[in-house]
């Protein structure tokens, strides 16, 4: 799914972190973003 809503720039350790060399968005990006993407993010704050 796109959006025309644009990103900010992404705060490290806020919107996002490293584990094990993959970049882990945070529920605090995924919901500030408005929008589940489907890929199961691990923290989605929009799953059922």
């Amino acid at each position: 799914m796109n959006s025309d809503k644009p990103v900010d720039k992404l705060t490290k350790n806020k919107d996002y972190y490293f584990e094990n060399g993959l970049m882990v968005l945070t529920a605090h990006f995924l919901k500030n973003r408005g929008y589940c993407c489907g890929n199961g993010c691990r923290h989605c704050p929009f799953k059922k």
